[in-house]
């Protein structure tokens, strides 16, 4: 795609002010250090400032948000964006959400309502009986009445349908199916009522159905997946769901938070059970303590089947458990969650601790497992998997005879520990104020850590009431994800969102597949992670798509151009 002329001189000066943003000789190291140190000395003016809230607090500014921050004034429209639960969700939002079911299922419901084409097919032939379960075994056969069974057929063959596309649409309607314009195919497909589209969708061949994909309305998206590839359908839903929320709700901090925390919290969606344990780690975990007491976030994280698994300590058990055991698999103690515990979620690569303390609060957690973990299960403690003995955590001991608690005592010791005080206060600091923020902010912001236990909401405030904050220093000095740039846009072009699938998958183009980073570590915070040139060509260009209705699913009718939100000063924050 060929860039406007104002695009790709705007790409030249990106590069231009990137040594400003992330990147500095060693012999300037100093004089760079003295000259930001200045900057977080000299105020914001009052416009300044409401223009920093928007940009830092939330997915960017709408049109009209700067003149109503002003009206409710500054102060007022922080405390409420710090207190979500006072402010009314958008209706049009929740609408949205609606159809998005397996966000509200438990990880064994997920499974139960979306099972795998392998098994219709096996189950529609004969080759396997219907399962017990009779969620399952509804949902297997709301499809298998729809097709012939073949019992000759093999596995990997498509089934034949029960009734063919002539049985199913009159002339006319079979005409604009196969020969219609794109938005007379969708008008056609809105118009027909469940059972018909069903049927519908059924006689089409797995091609024509995915080319329907992209201009389909997003109920019919689901259907289409449904039948193509149904466990998709949670990565669906989550991504609509991020997209929507980051978008569109009223409670933008809040949606800011819970980026922040996922990222803190990594899980990665395609690693085997993960991809039906997200949904309930995001709504169960996550969410709910945004702004919570932090020890609660970690406990609730601690035991959410998603991070047991995807760090696998729902293997972990004592060391000496298959000692006399003819097992061929000798299991054993799994250390990974007990490191990432200290190093990414607590005290920080450098918090104090060592590899003694990694293993002894691995025994901690031996018995912390999934209940049936092939079908989604809840978190179980099982006593049998348990070490017994005495441990030592960070100086600290824990006596022999524990059993959940042990794991428990570990949360507490590392939650009011100044070493997490420290780490997560430079974390929320580098994602809203800069890459290196001032020591006497993170000071301010780990004592109120450590006097209030954790309350994220008093460390959030105690940032908020800061003059580092409110700083030049603190100004436009942030580098945009892919993810704020995306949402940021739609924002700023006040665009009418009907399907975000497309913009997810713009996210996943710049860089930043949203539930996919597969190490531990999450998306990063740093201005020098996102900055680069084939990175900068790819938001210009989508900037560039988005401005003229080219992304499917999104409408603006704003006199904004490309130039706009393609420009460098666009991908700061």
């Amino acid at each position: 795609m060929r860039l406007p002329a104002l695009l790709t001189t705007g790409l030249a000066s990106f590069f231009l002010i990137l040594p400003a943003l992330s990147f500095g000789k060693p012999s300037k190291e100093a004089e760079d250090a003295k000259r930001q140190a200045k900057l977080f000395q000299k105020k914001l003016s009052k416009d300044q400032q409401v223009q920093h809230a928007l940009d830092r607090l939330t997915f960017g500014p709408k049109p009209g948000d700067i003149a109503r921050v002003k009206k409710m004034g500054l102060k007022k429209w922080l405390d409420l964006q710090l207190h979500p639960e006072r402010i009314p969700e958008n209706r049009d939002l929740e609408a949205k959400l609606q159809p998005l079911e397996s966000l509200r299922m438990s990880p064994m419901e997920a499974g139960q309502h979306y099972p795998t084409v392998q098994m219709i097919r096996a189950i529609a032939a004969g080759r396997q009986p219907l399962p017990e379960d009779p969620v399952l075994r509804a949902s297997i056969q709301r499809w298998i009445v729809r097709y012939k069974i073949n019992k000759n057929k093999e596995d990997d063959t498509e089934m034949e349908p029960a009734k063919t596309l002539e049985e199913t649409l009159a002339p006319p309607e079979l005409y604009t199916l196969r020969n219609g314009k794109p938005d007379q195919k969708r008008q056609l497909l809105e118009s027909m009522p469940a059972d018909k589209l069903e049927d519908v969708l059924v006689a089409l061949p797995r091609g024509q159905r995915q080319q329907l994909f992209n201009n389909s309305p997003a109920d019919v998206q689901r259907r289409i997946m449904l039948l193509n590839s149904p466990q998709q359908v949670v990565a669906y839903d989550l991504l609509q769901a991020k997209l929507l929320r980051a978008i569109e709700s009223n409670r933008q901090l809040a949606e800011e938070l819970d980026d922040f925390w996922f990222n803190h919290f990594n899980v990665y969606y395609d690693k085997g059970s993960d991809r039906f344990l997200i949904p309930d780690y995001e709504r169960e975990a996550i969410r709910p303590h945004v702004l919570g007491k932090f020890r609660d976030l970690l406990e609730a994280t601690a035991k959410s089947p998603a991070m047991l698994f995807y760090l696998d300590n729902f293997q972990s058990v004592r060391a000496d458990i298959d000692a006399n055991s003819k097992r061929k698999v000798k299991r054993g103690l799994n250390e990974n969650y007990g490191r990432e515990l200290m190093e990414l979620h607590t005290l920080g690569v450098n918090g104090g601790y060592t590899q003694h303390d990694v293993t002894e609060v691995a025994r901690c957690f031996t018995g912390w497992t999934i209940q049936d973990p092939r079908r989604g299960g809840a978190f179980f403690y099982d006593d049998k998997l348990h070490d017994k003995g005495e441990k030592m955590v960070l100086g600290h001991v824990i006596p022999a005879g524990g059993s959940i608690e042990d794991g428990e005592k570990v949360l507490d010791i590392l939650a009011a520990h100044p070493s997490t005080a420290k780490f997560i206060s430079t974390e929320l600091a580098q994602r809203f104020v800069a890459d290196n923020p001032p020591p006497a902010l993170i000071d301010k912001m780990s004592k109120t850590f450590l006097d209030s236990g954790g309350d994220i909401r008093q460390v959030m405030k105690t940032m908020l009431d800061s003059k580092e904050f409110w700083s030049q220093g603190a100004y436009r000095a942030k580098v945009k994800t892919p993810f704020e740039m995306v949402a940021s846009s739609v924002r700023a072009l006040d665009a009418n969102v009907t399907d975000a699938w497309a913009l997810a998958n713009q996210v996943g183009n710049l860089g930043e597949p949203l539930y996919r980073k597969q190490e531990p570590t999450g998306y990063s915070n740093l201005n020098s992670d996102w900055v680069n040139s084939a990175a900068l060509l790819g938001r210009m260009n989508f900037a560039v798509q988005v401005s003229k209705n080219q992304v499917q699913g999104v409408k603006t009718a704003a006199s904004q151009s490309a130039e706009l939100i393609g420009s460098p000063d666009f991908q700061r924050k």
